[in-house]
């Protein structure tokens, strides 16, 4: 293995990194903002979009400290090249290469959650939409 192939994953890991950095950035600003609104007038609706996003929250964290994992084995593995250690410059991008996977089966859960909070605020909307239609 040449030391260019684990430096091909540092702009995907670099790029994705950025794109968990903006979910985590998008979420902390909805929090607050449920926070502000439950304060004003609390309501269980928010209580369980709050619920939803702490789950995210944690996914989120988990996302990047895998992908910073693989991108730091992807750099041990560019050391154990330059030093000539292809055996364990092999086994170390193997598991940069897991833990990617790991960051990215992650990445899809948060989107389902993400998907089911959504829904959550559809159905709400759907309910007070019949409700309006009734009277």
């Amino acid at each position: 293995m040449e030391i260019s192939v684990p430096a091909l994953l540092f702009p995907a890991i670099s790029l994705l990194l950025l794109a968990y950095t903006n979910r985590f950035l998008g979420i902390s600003s909805v929090i607050r903002k449920l926070y502000e609104d439950y304060k004003t007038a609390p309501d269980p609706k928010i209580v369980r979009q709050i619920a939803n996003l702490r789950k995210r929250v944690t996914l989120i964290r988990r996302m990047q400290v895998v992908g910073v994992g693989s991108l730091f084995l992807c750099v041990l593995c560019m050391f154990l090249i330059f030093f000539g250690l292809a055996t364990a410059a092999h086994t170390v991008f193997g598991i940069s290469l897991i833990c990617l996977l790991i960051s990215l089966g992650l990445s899809i859960t948060e989107i389902g959650m993400s998907s089911e909070a959504l829904n959550i605020l559809l159905a709400d909307m759907e309910e007070d939409l019949a409700r309006h239609d009734g009277e």
